[in-house]
């Protein structure tokens, strides 16, 4: 009987712990979003933005502004002016980032090649198509997330980070104007 009530009052503790320390459960590879500074973008995301969130979400949370004015493309992000949500199917998929935003590893717009191979050293090297004006490319994969640099054989152009499958296609595709 002591037995059971000292693995009982072990694992209330232990739950106890766990929850106090307000970190949620995730999946191997994949970070808690609250684990990382506001000016980190990361595999999950950005701040309390989660890919996979939708524009719904979003909006009922005061991430998103509900409507885009008239001059913009896109979706804007409040208090995020560096980062340009992409949905597909009314899911968050994307996002392009500058700085002050980053990488874990530091990397952003302006971040020397030779700092992303050394920081990404498994990433794919990505050549846009002969003959546009399309920037080549670095994809670092992990599991179905990627952030994909954008660069000009120097520097890093664009930062983009999601799903690899969408981060994928842009660069296979092309980009619109925004």
């Amino acid at each position: 009987m002591k037995a059971r009530k000292t693995v009982l009052i072990g694992f209330l503790l232990a739950t106890l712990i766990a929850s106090a320390s307000g970190s949620a459960p995730t999946m191997p590879g994949k970070p808690a979003v609250g684990t990382f500074g506001p000016d980190v973008v990361h595999l999950s995301g950005v701040r309390n933005i989660e890919f996979g969130d939708t524009e719904g979400e979003l909006t009922a949370r005061g991430v998103l502004e509900p409507e885009p004015e008239a001059t913009e493309c896109a979706a804007q992000i409040n208090g995020l002016d560096t980062v340009g949500p992409v949905f597909d199917h009314n899911r968050l998929v994307l996002m392009w980032v500058s700085p002050p935003m980053h990488t874990p590893e530091g990397v952003t717009v302006g971040t020397s090649l030779n700092t992303v191979h050394a920081r990404y050293p498994a990433a794919t090297a990505l050549t846009a198509p002969q003959g546009t004006y399309r920037f080549d490319g670095l994809l670092a994969r992990q599991g179905d997330r990627a952030f994909l640099f954008l660069h000009d054989g120097r520097i890093v152009r664009k930062t983009v980070a999601g799903y690899a499958n969408y981060a994928q296609k842009l660069f296979d595709e092309g980009f619109g104007t925004c």
